[in-house]
């Protein structure tokens, strides 16, 4: 099985490539959509947008970027040029439960643990070592950085980033389009569009930025 990775420009692909290897899932190219530097080591051929073919299209396609915005965005790129079929890639090495819902277009990175009934909407990307507690909701496009903690029962709306070492206290319920930072520890409910952060969290912006 091969696959096609749309988009190119985040450094976090090399930890894609990785995944898959792991996975033993082979990748067709990566598709340079924007001008500028690329990420993909040698191994991996690499495409320009005129460059597509049918072939390629007919392939499941998966996202390597880090922030919620530019993944929808180059989402929405791809299904513009006919890509249709979005791949959900789970690292080898992370310990799931029996059952865990998923919507596509995940990408799950490696050491990572799950607790039992949690749900991930479409396109959610979770970093390397997070530990995700039992019967957290994720929202579609949501980006939970590395080496984060999320207690059980804990919601996460839609488009949501999560920096880098923070911890969410158990039930805690995160509003769509916000923004926890790094290593803040999460205590209270945080408003959609909100940036918090600091041990404990603290509402520094209530703006909802691009992202």
């Amino acid at each position: 099985m091969n696959v096609v990775l749309f988009a190119t420009g985040s450094p976090i692909v090399v930890d894609v490539e990785e995944s898959l290897a792991r996975a033993g899932i082979g990748i067709a190219a990566g598709i340079r959509n924007r001008d500028g530097a690329t990420y993909l080591t040698p191994q991996t051929p690499l495409l320009d947008l005129p460059d597509i073919c049918p072939a390629l299209l007919a392939l499941p396609f998966l996202i390597p970027l880090f922030a919620p915005a530019n993944r929808r965005h180059a989402e929405s790129e791809a299904r513009g040029l006919g890509f249709h079929t979005p791949f959900c890639l789970i690292d080898p090495t992370t310990i799931l439960p029996r059952r865990l819902e998923r919507g596509p277009g995940c990408y799950i990175n490696a050491g990572c643990t799950f607790g039992a009934g949690s749900v991930l909407g479409a396109y959610v990307f979770v970093n390397r070592g997070t530990c995700i507690g039992h019967h957290a909701v994720i929202g579609d496009f949501a980006s939970i950085g590395p080496g984060v903690a999320i207690a059980g029962q804990v919601s996460i709306g839609a488009g949501c980033t999560i920096g880098a070492g923070a911890t969410v206290l158990p039930g805690i319920a995160i509003g769509e389009n916000a923004t926890i930072g790094a290593g803040s520890v999460v205590t209270r409910d945080i408003p959609s569009g909100s940036t918090a952060t600091g041990n404990p969290a603290r509402i520094v912006s209530e703006s909802v930025h691009g992202r």
